[in-house]
């Protein structure tokens, strides 16, 4: 029942809630800053899944643990990353952008990826055992098409958006924490016993995809607030899509199981770059060191 209606209209009502504040002009820093677009959807859509890959290498974890790891690195931003990043002093112009792009494209990148780690790390035999046309339907339709239809409603009526989206938004958060916890009290059992398995992969994926990015921005040349736009990007991921992935695509509680850990996680790395962007600012009068102009 939870996973089969509760966690697909909840999913598809976060995507909707997103959409109510996207509008066409999110899409247009893909010409005027393509530089910086180009980075953010290498970092996210490229770089973290290579890394989480690298990641349950590394780790040698069992194989739904590695599977569903994968699983959330696939996953665009999270329904709190633009928020995030605007109170971190970030471009948030560019994570509202990144957001639009990855999750329109998530209806085709994720099931791709998924569907790699399910042959290199999960087992399968090859593309024709895995559920390629039934995950593409599922996210389009949870994921993807919500969100075109409330960026449909901003367009046409943008004030009748704007009162939907204050109150959306913030039932959207509380169905995000909500399914997480839903979730992570579903699988308290399976955590407990593993969490020395999951733990700490979920933990170094994240912080080595902040890190990645930072790398990656720093290389492309790209001012201080866009860097922190693209560090919070990458390391905020949509633990709400991974769980949907897991449990009710492809019927794995236990590929949930990252997912959950790392939508924990990554609240607590995200804070700790908001704050010590934030004391930096207030003593020196600008961002974090880390993120700064060269």
């Amino acid at each position: 029942m939870i996973t089969d209606l509760l966690l697909p209209l909840g999913l598809a009502f976060i995507m909707f809630a997103m959409g109510l504040a996207l509008k066409p002009a999110d899409f247009a820093l893909v010409f005027t800053r393509p530089k910086a677009m180009a980075l953010g959807l290498l970092s996210q859509m490229v770089v973290l899944p290579v890394l989480a890959l690298a990641v349950v290498e590394m780790f040698d974890l069992p194989r739904d643990f590695a599977v569903g790891l994968v699983i959330l690195a696939a996953c665009p931003g999270g329904i709190t990353s633009n928020l995030l990043t605007h109170l971190a002093g970030g471009a948030t112009a560019l994570a509202v952008s990144l957001t639009a792009v990855t999750s329109v494209a998530g209806a085709l990148s994720v099931p791709v990826v998924v569907n790699l780690a399910l042959m290199h790390v999960g087992g399968q035999a090859g593309p024709m055992d895995l559920p390629v046309a039934k995950m593409t339907m599922g996210v389009f339709a949870v994921a993807t098409l919500p969100l075109i239809v409330a960026m449909v409603i901003n367009a046409r009526w943008p004030i009748v958006a704007a009162r939907m989206e204050k109150l959306a938004r913030h039932l959207a958060t509380a169905l995000f924490a909500f399914i997480v916890v839903g979730a992570f009290a579903s699988q308290w059992r399976t955590m407990m016993d593993h969490a020395v398995d999951v733990l700490p992969p979920a933990v170094v994926l994240n912080v080595l995809a902040m890190l990645g990015a930072l790398a990656l921005a720093r290389l492309g040349g790209l001012g201080g607030k866009e860097r922190l736009a693209l560090v919070l990007e990458t390391g905020l991921q949509n633990g709400a899509l991974g769980i949907f992935v897991a449990a009710t695509l492809l019927q794995s509680p236990a590929m949930m199981v990252p997912s959950i850990v790392y939508a924990l996680a990554m609240n607590v790395t995200a804070l700790a770059v908001i704050v010590a962007s934030r004391l930096s600012a207030m003593k020196k009068g600008g961002v974090n060191p880390a993120f700064s102009q060269d």
